[in-house]
């Protein structure tokens, strides 16, 4: 009796083509920006403070310039990455659906620019004076390293395996994002062109706390004929705070006879 459904803003096709297009664009230089931020970061952040971890506080002076010459490169390359990222999120598409994407999209650019920018860095990571023992303090004696210690030794490779597998696991949730989405907008096509057009009413309104872009989401149940008899379906509606919808007022709906769960609901033009 009840279905699950989205609605939110039209999504004309073309557009979503562009969005496509600027979200693939924009991220190639996020990318970049992240290897980039990547690898002044584990060479001007991570190799000294593995030092310091590992018992070799003597190396933190003597690295003080370069170190801090990337520190600085590091903030630089982080500001531009980060705004390039928003920029994703805000060019892949105004719809909920698409902003959803852009998410993905703009994470995977972050996760795997990091890992090509740790990966290169990888073999320039400074050794450690005494590998296996920590080297003795004052007149102390050298004690043997920890899992931890161990752990930080292999940092300069855990940190692009483990940002790599970020990448992989969004590589695969992104694929099925742009499959769903897909699929919707075929059905959302396919229900404009070749639905059949009903009005319907209204019969419960719930306001659900969200606001996407400045507008009110709401959870609406509506009941519309069918040559069935009548049905009723659950579905949230996105719409401009003058067009909130309210109980009883009247809703343009398309649904396809052959499919029960195909339904795109809409408010009436006023």
């Amino acid at each position: 009796m009840f279905n699950s459904l989205a609605f939110g803003f039209p999504d004309d096709p073309e557009q979503n083509r562009a969005s496509s297009r600027r979200l693939w664009l924009l991220g190639i230089p996020t990318t970049l920006a992240w290897a980039v931020a990547g690898w002044s970061g584990a060479l001007g952040l991570l190799d000294g403070f593995r030092l310091m971890s590992l018992n070799r506080v003597g190396a933190w002076g003597a690295d003080a310039g370069p170190a801090g010459s990337l520190v600085l490169f590091f903030s630089l390359a982080v500001t531009i990455a980060s705004s390039l990222g928003f920029a994703m999120l805000w060019g892949g598409g105004m719809s909920l659906r698409r902003m959803g994407i852009s998410f993905r999209a703009s994470s995977l650019a972050a996760a795997l620019g990091v890992t090509l920018g740790s990966g290169v860095a990888a073999p320039s990571w400074t050794p450690p004076e005494s590998v296996g023992e920590r080297l003795p303090f004052l007149d102390g004696k050298a004690e043997p390293w920890s899992d931890v210690d161990w752990v930080i030794y292999y940092e300069p490779f855990l940190v692009p395996a483990v940002s790599g597998l970020i990448a992989l696991v969004l590589i695969v949730v992104l694929l099925r994002s742009f499959l769903r989405a897909a699929e919707a907008d075929d059905r959302e096509q396919a229900l404009r062109r070749c639905g059949r057009q009903v009005t319907g009413v209204l019969t419960r309104v719930d306001f659900t706390n969200v606001w996407v872009m400045g507008n009110p989401r709401f959870s609406v149940h509506v009941r519309f004929p069918t040559e069935t008899g009548e049905r009723e379906a659950v579905t949230t509606m996105i719409t401009p705070l003058f067009q909130a919808p309210s109980e009883g007022s009247a809703v343009r709906v398309r649904y396809d006879p052959q499919d029960p769960k195909a339904v795109l609901v809409e408010p009436v033009s006023r």
